[in-house]
């Protein structure tokens, strides 16, 4: 197992500090499952977190692939391994955790990037916000308090590539474009509200312009219409050439913005599929239950409650909860492959059962 490291741990050995990344395997270097090139390729990620008296299977088996110019969305209830997902692919896991499984960046300039692989130096210099941009699920305390958001933005601008001169009136534009106020940026963050806070982490996140941006729940806190437009500017970003990998609980934002989406339960996907498909035909009862719990549609809640990440079943992890389990669920079905299209269920509701 490769255990990744907190941000700025020392590495283990020197050669492990002094190391590139380590290269996509050759039998898949290129393309993504469906034969297209794929900028991020997701193969078996498995992140385990080892407690005193217990093992969390935070993420299982997870295989996913996300081309330029697509948004793929992750959704599924709090606590199923997505945002355990987002940061595993950026080496921002605390120690006691054990990543296994290949997740390959192939940038657009460059060669391709193990990003499990990879050093903390590494990743430190040349992957994170250069490469892959984060919004994270909470801003206030990923933001530096002792810095302005002018600071830290104009900081992140300069070391993108402006200069001292320009970065002033290209932190307003970035401020702008989230729909911040560009007289805020002269606050602390102790002095933003949680929405204003959000937006300027996603002003961060946006200013170096990476080709890949990992959104976890980037619309915390925010009003209706600034949700809205958080949402179109991720799919403006995927519209003009850019990829953006969403983590959201929120079925409408991943409908309104996602060419596909992934739905993730007890550690693994379940299901993945086109967006109307999947919102039109559900395969998996679970994915098929969580739509019927929205208030537009029957709003009725999945009776049971999702298993404890330390005492996984062996077999399907929804079988307890639902009504079309049979013996044969004892055994966990086959995960879905990268490219959508299929369910990982023994009797799916519709097209898409696993061959």
């Amino acid at each position: 197992m490769t255990t990744t490291r907190a941000p700025g741990a020392t590495a283990t050995t020197p050669a492990e500090a002094d190391s590139a990344a380590t290269p996509a395997d050759a039998g898949t270097a290129g393309t993504g499952a469906d034969g297209r090139p794929g900028l991020l390729e997701v193969d078996g990620l498995t992140v385990r977190f080892q407690l005193r008296d217990a093992v969390v299977q935070a993420v299982t088996d997870l295989r996913l692939t996300v081309h330029p110019g697509e948004l793929l969305a992750v959704v599924g209830e709090s606590g199923c391994g997505k945002s355990v997902l987002a940061h595993a692919l950026l080496g921002l896991l605390p120690r006691n955790a054990a990543v296994t499984g290949h997740a390959r960046l192939r940038p657009p300039a460059g060669e391709p990037v193990d990003l499990i692989g990879s050093s903390e130096r590494h990743l430190a210099r040349a992957v994170r916000g250069r490469a892959v941009g984060l919004v994270p699920q909470s801003p206030a305390t990923a933001l530096t308090p002792v810095r302005t958001g002018r600071r830290l933005l104009e900081e992140t601008l300069r070391a993108h590539g402006r200069s001292r001169r320009e970065a002033p009136g290209a932190a307003d534009r970035t401020a702008a474009e989230v729909g911040l106020d560009p007289a805020d940026l002269d606050r602390y963050p102790h002095e933003l509200s949680g929405g204003m806070a959000q937006r300027l982490a996603t002003a961060l996140a946006l200013a170096p312009d990476p080709p890949l941006l990992l959104a976890d729940e980037p619309t915390t806190g925010l009003d209706r219409p600034l949700v809205d437009h958080t949402l179109d500017l991720l799919r403006r970003r995927c519209d003009a050439g850019g990829a953006v990998l969403l983590i959201t609980h929120d079925l409408a934002a991943a409908r309104r913005v996602a060419d596909t989406v992934a739905v993730m339960y007890a550690s693994r996907i379940v299901e993945h599929r086109p967006t109307d498909e999947l919102f039109g035909t559900p395969a998996h009862p679970y994915t098929a239950g969580l739509l019927d719990a929205l208030p537009e549609r029957a709003f009725r809640p999945i009776p049971g409650h999702p298993p404890m990440l330390t005492d996984l079943p062996a077999g399907c992890a929804f079988a307890p909860r639902c009504d079309r389990a049979t013996d044969v669920c004892r055994t966990p079905p086959p995960p879905p492959p990268r490219a959508p299209g299929r369910a990982a269920c023994h009797h799916p509701l519709t097209l898409g059962a696993p061959a």
